[in-house]
């Protein structure tokens, strides 16, 4: 089962400001269908802690060495 967060829950469990989740990670770094969903095609988030969790330090590990992708992959820079 997976535990699903709002963006204030999201914010307080990874010490982030909700606004920065919104404007800044939302779609460059949590991508929609993977680390979050919107529910019944509304405008609320929900985001799939299990998955946040697991890739959470994968971008700080590995050395950026292309463009980030919205389906998870990188474009040759």
């Amino acid at each position: 089962m997976q535990t699903y967060l709002t963006t204030e829950q999201l914010a307080t469990r990874i010490h982030y400001d909700p606004r920065t989740i919104r404007t800044r990670l939302k779609d460059a770094v949590l991508l929609e269908g993977v680390h979050y969903i919107r529910p019944f095609g509304g405008r609320k988030l929900l985001f799939i802690w299990e998955t946040i969790q697991r890739d959470i330090g994968k971008a700080s590990a590995t050395p950026l060495m292309g463009i980030p992708m919205a389906n998870g992959g990188l474009a040759n820079a």
